[in-house]
């Protein structure tokens, strides 16, 4: 690669991380609120989809504001995250993302909520990755 593609490889990636940053920025101000009466936009649920655009560029950064929000109490945030995030996540950065949220979902009640929302997609539905996230949506809905 030419020393001038390196450049705008290199630039290209600080900008989209810049605009991360300022995403999760507004989103960390935002989601604390209340959630939109009915047939209102959602500000909170259009934050979460601003941050949930860089799960495939930037799965790191992406994962801390998962786990965050994801132990929310709030219920409908976590309907946000788990359908908006971290399903997308475990769709593109499985082996990366999937021991995290077992951590995740071991230790906090509300973060096992969060995991039984999604739905399987992408490299979560590979036959060895799909038996993996069952067994665990199994302890999250032992009753199921």
């Amino acid at each position: 690669m030419t020393g001038s593609k390196q450049f705008r490889k290199r630039t290209k990636s600080f900008g989209r991380g810049r605009l991360l940053r300022k995403a999760i920025q507004n989103a960390n101000e935002v989601l604390p609120g209340q959630k939109a009466p009915e047939g209102e936009t959602d500000l909170r649920w259009q934050a979460v989809i601003a941050v949930s655009l860089f799960s495939n560029t930037h799965p790191e950064e992406v994962w801390d504001f998962t786990y965050q929000w994801g132990k929310s109490s709030d219920e409908d945030l976590r309907s946000a995250i788990a359908t908006c995030i971290l399903e997308h996540l475990l769709g593109d950065h499985f082996e990366l993302i999937f021991p995290r949220v077992e951590r995740a979902v071991k230790s906090s009640p509300e973060f096992a909520d969060t995991f039984s929302r999604i739905w399987k997609f992408d490299q979560a539905c590979e036959p060895g990755n799909e038996k993996r996230v069952d067994s665990l949506m199994s302890e999250c809905n032992p009753a199921s």
